[in-house]
């Protein structure tokens, strides 16, 4: 199972940008192919993302990590047995010889890591899922549960919500087909709400509806209380939400701004937004709802609802186990968004989780905003028994993608159980 080729390309994500996709060939004949997605909403703590600069596509080409991916990464890894995922990305990682893949870019470290992975399933014969399982030892699978990103706001909606993603959880489901026709009648039922409310009905990044609500978050939050009750399903039983703040892109001189709302917030006050908004509406969790920097205030707003609702890291943590280690050691949060293209390799990626697993946090299985037709997250958050996973709106096709792909999944796995993390509210 030797690696015998290396080739990358100039591909586009979702945003209609370049971004590098891979094929390592192995000495069977067996292909893996990875694509690399990009974030808008990015985090200091990530790995960078190397683009070209320039007049071409606005400085955003990748020729140069493409060359680093035939030039540097390919002759150093050719030949090796691609079975060792940990020895292949350690090499990787030497190569960069930098804290955040700013050498080789994590466009094509991860490219590269992923593409090693999924030919060595294929030369195994085995499901990509199962490949994952098998680097950490796993052989019990469940269905993670979705997501789904309904109303965009934040950098992937200019003009819209100042909170980045309103999602909806199916929690009533009891498996993954069951989940998704709630998300698709639900999404549906939402766009005529939206209508007959005179907002437009066009989407985001993530394929969410993308509303200029007027009277900020609470708005719309009973927007989506409507959307979930027209559809004949009840809040807080069938149906939960979670939110992603972003607050990082909210952070201003005076504390935190919320410009649509026309509202602004210290810490402690924003705090207790989240305490009123919880108790008014069925949120299981909040993603980001401090800004990356703001560690003291993550530990208090862990104290206030850690035990209550789930508080998960994303831009404080970047997948970056140094970072997770001071969030478990600080008490800041409850919970983890892993994202692949944060650090750079699929053996950091596992790292993060397991650190995050041990220390009996949850993980979030997480896509970007600038995403690919790549299903590899699906198959993580199988593989990996992450329990949950993001993967945008229920509408664009490089997000349903990943849902169709859940359902093959558990299809293939028989009598898959959906993962519950959350209990029904009421």
């Amino acid at each position: 199972m030797t690696i015998a080729s290396i080739s990358a390309r100039q591909v586009y994500d979702s945003r209609g940008f370049p971004t590098v996709e891979c094929d390592v060939v192995l000495d069977d004949g067996s292909l893996g192919r990875a694509i690399v997605p990009s974030g808008a909403s990015t985090g200091s703590g990530e790995a960078l993302e190397l683009r070209d600069g320039g007049k071409d596509y606005g400085g955003k080409g990748v020729t140069h990590a493409i060359a680093n991916v035939i030039d540097i990464i390919a002759p150093a890894i050719k030949g090796r047995d691609a079975s060792d995922q940990k020895a292949i990305d350690q090499t990787i990682i030497e190569l960069d010889g930098t804290e955040n893949k700013s050498k080789l870019g994590e466009n094509a470290t991860l490219a590269v890591s992923l593409a090693t992975a999924k030919a060595a399933a294929t030369s195994a014969k085995q499901p990509l899922y199962a490949y994952f399982g098998s680097l950490i030892n796993n052989t019990e699978f469940t269905i993670p549960m979705p997501q789904l990103n309904i109303l965009n706001g934040g950098k992937h909606a200019h003009g819209s919500t100042d909170v980045q993603e309103f999602m909806i959880i199916p929690i009533g489901a009891q498996d993954i087909s069951t989940g998704l026709r709630m998300a698709s009648e639900i999404y549906h039922r939402l766009g005529t709400v939206l209508s007959d409310a005179g907002y437009a009905t066009s989407v985001g990044d993530e394929g969410g509806y993308a509303p200029s609500v007027k009277n900020g978050t609470e708005e719309a939050l009973q927007l989506l209380n409507k959307a979930v009750e027209t559809a004949g399903y009840v809040p807080g039983k069938d149906v939960a939400y979670a939110l992603d703040i972003a607050a990082s892109e909210l952070v201003g001189e005076y504390g935190y701004n919320f410009a649509r709302a026309n509202k602004q917030y210290n810490s402690d006050e924003l705090i207790g937004m989240y305490d009123h908004l919880v108790h008014s509406f069925p949120i299981v969790s909040i993603e980001d709802g401090l800004g990356e920097n703001d560690w003291a205030s993550w530990k208090k707003l862990n104290e206030h609802l850690g035990q209550q609702i789930q508080l998960v890291g994303d831009d404080l943590i970047a997948t970056h186990t140094s970072l997770l280690k001071r969030a478990i050691d600080e008490k800041s949060a409850n919970a983890i968004l892993i994202k692949p293209n944060q650090i750079g390799t699929l053996s950091e990626t596992i790292d993060a989780l397991t650190m995050a697993k041990q220390a009996g946090w949850r993980t979030v299985i997480s896509h970007r905003s600038g995403e690919t037709e790549d299903t590899t997250i699906a198959h993580l958050a199988v593989g990996l028994n992450a329990g949950q996973i993001k993967a945008g709106s229920f509408a664009r096709s490089e997000r349903i993608a990943k849902y169709n792909e859940l359902i093959r999944i558990a299809e293939q796995l028989h009598n898959s159980q959906l993962s519950h993390p959350f209990t029904v509210l009421s």
